[in-house]
């Protein structure tokens, strides 16, 4: 298919993908209100079109923590990238370098930090859960930081895992779901050679490279409902906070009291996000609730947000309603799935692009002008 808008790549990952891998990354939790809402509320906002503005050297550039980035875009931790292309998570950090943004390794990817880091020519970013098994933490920040990973996003809304119908239905869980796996790659032989073939071995590459032993996909679910945190509260976080030398964010944000929270934590930023509308159904979408946590904490930390982010205009509409980054996940892992690390750069392209367009219609010439002002009443 032709592939001429960041809003194609998901339609192609589609047809390319077994369902069951398809499903688990396009899917949300419960009835997928919040899922369904992140899009809608995030189109729905209306920008000030101004007119002969002479915005035409425009700057894209962004600073994060001392370095230097070339778009306001950053790639988001997805857990088992690596499933979706050969070692997924190499090809993604490679094009994330390529395009100058940061890379956010998620705690399940398939691909070891080792691996990953290898293919950096910058510090990539690490992502962690809250887990009852504190070695398993200590250990992964450990080779984080001596991997040269400067940047921890804790993720603090998975105490527990969200109620994911869909994968159940697709067979990503559930019933007779290794049968299933197993027939739906017969039936999707270019990914079945590409991914099931040549991108071995499928496991979980950080929890393998601690515990020493593999651990495969067939335990991907168990392992990470037997091991999150239901009773973590902020004080429990101190010895993390303790231990992590480099920059600290906490990603999981939606209410303004908890964004006060974690700046008397002392958070170095914060991620507006609920998990892409995979954890609590019926929560505010990221952009219903991203105004009110700028207003409360804007300037005091870095704020950045996902959920819903599929083009450069929304990318844009982020940045007017209060964020300083823009996290992207799913548009970025449906654009690896189709073309690998040539996708995301040409999806990463296109969103350049779509940025641009917006900046000289709303007539600013930097991101760092882009704010409420630009917002339609």
């Amino acid at each position: 298919m032709i592939i001429s808008s960041a809003l194609d790549y998901r339609e192609a990952a589609r047809r390319r993908l077994p369902p069951f891998l398809f499903h688990y990354l396009d899917g949300g939790a419960g009835a997928e209100q919040t899922l369904r809402s992140n899009v809608d509320d995030l189109q729905a906002v209306k920008l000030r079109q101004r007119v002969l503005r002479g915005s035409e050297q425009l700057d894209l550039g962004v600073r994060y923590f001392g370095q230097d980035y070339g778009l306001p875009i950053a790639l988001a931790p997805v857990g088992l990238t690596g499933m979706y292309a050969r070692r997924g998570e190499v090809q993604a950090v490679r094009a994330a370098c390529q395009r100058n943004i940061p890379f956010i390794q998620s705690t399940v990817s398939v691909c070891p930090l080792a691996e990953v880091a290898a293919q950096a020519d910058k510090p990539i970013w690490f992502q962690l859960y809250v887990l009852k098994d504190r070695g398993f933490m200590r250990d992964v920040m450990r080779r984080a930081w001596e991997l040269g990973a400067t940047n921890l996003v804790f993720t603090v809304d998975m105490p527990v895992p969200g109620a994911r119908y869909r994968d159940a239905h697709s067979g990503m869980s559930g019933p007779n779901g290794p049968l299933r796996r197993v027939l739906q790659a017969m039936t999707h032989p270019r990914w079945a050679l590409d991914v099931g073939v040549f991108g071995r071995p499928h496991d979980l590459g950080n929890i393998s490279a601690y515990r020493g032993s593999a651990t495969g996909l067939a335990d991907y679910i168990g392992w990470l409902g037997a091991n999150f945190d239901p009773g973590i509260a902020w004080h429990d976080l101190q010895w993390i906070r303790d231990e992590w030398k480099g920059k600290f964010i906490v990603k999981g944000i939606l209410d303004p009291e908890d964004a006060r929270d974690a700046l008397a934590f002392g958070a170095d930023g914060i991620v507006v996000s609920n998990h892409g509308g995979r954890q609590l159904d019926g929560a505010l979408s990221s952009a219903q609730a991203l105004p009110a946590i700028a207003a409360e904490v804007k300037g005091k930390l870095a704020i950045f947000a996902d959920g819903g982010v599929r083009t450069g205009t929304d990318v844009f509409r982020m940045l007017a309603l209060g964020a300083d980054g823009v996290l992207i996940g799913r548009a970025f892992v449906y654009a690896l799935a189709t073309q690998g690390q040539a996708g995301v750069e040409r999806l990463l392209a296109i969103m350049e692009k779509d940025l641009r367009t917006n900046m000289v219609l709303t007539g600013v010439q930097s991101v760092a002008e882009i704010g409420p002002h630009l917002l339609a009443k």
